[in-house]
């Protein structure tokens, strides 16, 4: 398919291309959407998108969306944090008009910044993740995994965050840094709610020990962890779902472990940007990355998990149900983030000096 979005980068050629969009709107398009003339803004043909999504659900998602309604997207791609401080600063003059993508607890801080619109297809989507705070839908799901090397786990059983506590895994654990990985803050928020809670004594007490058995080995990036493991540098890793499956179907010599204590299953979210210029456009976004169709796309042509049960999953990606799944308290987590960030550091270098 000829793709007829453009791929914007947030670099020097890219800010510039966004200052253009954002000075040389038009003044047609001002004219469609002043005065809240919704007849004018349903005919643009055209949709601004800030994504940090990979290329894999972008090409499973914008050019399918671009064929059936006939509508040119803009995209503009750059990491998570650098998009949501864009938004920000443009807030008083939208040049986006839908976020794809980042964590829940972005869309929570940001609040203010987007249009309250709920999918049409929501009442389809698994129940846990159904749009409950009238901005932010979810359209994929990633979980908290455990990614083992067969070769050099032969004889030691780990099926759960308990077993990772084996003395001879010692050393031999790759992790990222919660204090500056999602993905490894993720995973500590898992042990925490699987161990008894995010402030009871007993669960930080777990974290503990999995630290003395990690001896300090921190991976400097969320990626160098299954890496070393799928490379044999490293035994086991505390890793997330999607670049495990993917590395599965790719042939690597590496098996996942959904813990049996329960794994947490994190959404990603996207919304409707706060008086876009193109509205309409943006809501039909929404309504499609969340239909069962591009559910399913989805489901069977990347390794991104659906937000809906009665789709297919992909290879080597075991359905929902098959799996001891928690639920993570959003709102607790969000208010107290830097509280567990701080009792992780003073834990970790607790752990270290005994």
């Amino acid at each position: 398919m000829k793709k007829s979005w453009k791929k914007l980068g947030v670099t020097a050629i890219g800010l510039l291309a966004v200052a253009t969009l954002a000075a040389c709107g038009g003044t047609k398009e001002k004219t469609k959407t002043d005065g809240g003339d919704k007849k004018a803004d349903a005919k643009t043909d055209k949709l601004v998108i800030y994504s940090p999504n990979s290329e894999g659900l972008i090409n499973a998602t914008i050019p399918a969306f671009e064929e059936k309604y006939g509508i040119k997207v803009e995209l503009i791609q750059a990491g998570t944090g650098e998009l949501f401080k864009k938004l920000e600063s443009e807030a008083s003059s939208p040049v986006a008009d839908v976020i794809f993508g980042g964590s829940y607890s972005l869309y929570d801080a940001n609040a203010d910044l987007f249009e309250k619109y709920t999918s049409s297809e929501n009442d389809k989507l698994i129940k846990d993740y159904q749009n409950k705070n009238g901005y932010s839908t979810s359209y994929t799901l990633d979980g908290s995994v455990i990614v083992v090397n067969p070769d050099l786990t032969k004889g030691i059983e780990i099926k759960s965050y308990k077993d990772l506590l084996n003395p001879e895994l010692k050393g031999k654990i790759a992790t990222a840094d919660p204090a500056n990985s999602s993905s490894a803050f993720s995973q500590l928020t898992n042990m925490l709610i699987d161990k008894g809670g995010y402030d009871n004594e007993k669960a930080w007490s777990y974290v503990s020990k999995l630290f003395k058995n990690i001896d300090g080995k921190i991976s400097s990036s969320s990626s160098n962890v299954y890496k070393t493991v799928a490379d044999g540098e490293m035994a086991v890793g505390l890793t997330y779902e999607d670049p495990v499956v993917k590395l599965i179907n790719d042939g690597a010599n590496v098996k996942i472990v959904y813990p049996s204590e329960g794994t947490v299953f994190l959404p990603a979210g996207s919304a409707v940007i706060k008086n876009a210029k193109n509205m309409a456009n943006a809501k039909k976004f929404i309504n499609f990355i969340t239909s069962k169709e591009i559910q399913n796309v989805l489901a069977t042509t990347t390794t991104n998990r659906p937000v809906r049960d009665d789709v297919e999953t992909s290879k080597n990606m075991p359905p929902l149900s098959e799996i001891k799944s928690v639920t993570e308290d959003y709102d607790y987590v969000n208010k107290h983030k830097d509280e567990i960030v701080a009792k992780y550091n003073e834990v970790f270098v607790d752990s270290q000096s005994k």
